[in-house]
């Protein structure tokens, strides 16, 4: 399934990046990982991180490494990418209340201090950041991006598997994409 873009998931920290990572390697994409970041309680069925990615600023040798294959980056970093490759962007979104409560359980289980109080700062910094960030994608003309809600998706995975699959122009598997949405690992429903 040679193409020559980069694919990039991208989206929040737990807005459901790592599941969509899973669904297109399931559908057909390969993946660029290095699983350094193993799979734990948080998300038991693996980060699919590649680390070289968070140092994007300094070192984007890797991203020819990356053409044809999918690469998971938080949306924080998409600012720096090259304008040298053209790219195509599944963006996740998820209920902010949601993202939170995710990350505000993840720093319990690492015995970190997580207070409820700094949610309502914290949702205006990310609606900030994600009204930043959408701004600036559409004005890319190397990135095409397609919004892929998390809740959306947990709700009929087919069609929104179908709609990433003819977003990419690849011929994915989307029931087998759509097999990947674990309603079990959905557990921050609001």
């Amino acid at each position: 399934m040679a193409h020559d873009f980069v694919t990039l998931v991208s989206g929040l920290p737990r807005s459901g990046t790592s599941m969509m990572m899973r669904m297109l390697e399931a559908g057909g994409v390969p993946v660029l990982a290095d699983h350094l970041r193993t799979a734990d309680e948080d998300n038991p069925e693996g980060y699919h991180e590649f680390e070289r990615v968070k140092k994007i600023e300094h070192d984007t040798a890797w991203l020819e490494e990356a053409r044809g294959r999918v690469v998971k980056m938080i949306s924080a970093l998409l600012k720096h990418l090259p304008p040298g490759y053209t790219y195509k962007i599944v963006f996740m979104r998820r209920k902010l209340e949601e993202v939170l409560a995710s990350q505000r359980e993840m720093l319990v289980r690492r015995g970190k201090p997580a207070d409820a109080t700094g949610d309502p700062k914290m949702a205006e910094f990310f609606t900030n950041h994600l009204r930043r960030v959408e701004a600036w994608l559409a004005e890319q003309p190397n990135m095409d991006v397609l919004y892929v809600s998390y809740n959306e998706l947990m709700q009929d995975p087919e069609a929104h598997c179908a709609r990433v699959a003819r977003f990419l122009g690849l011929p994915l598997d989307a029931a087998r994409m759509a097999s990947v949405a674990s309603r079990a690992l959905y557990r921050q429903r609001r």
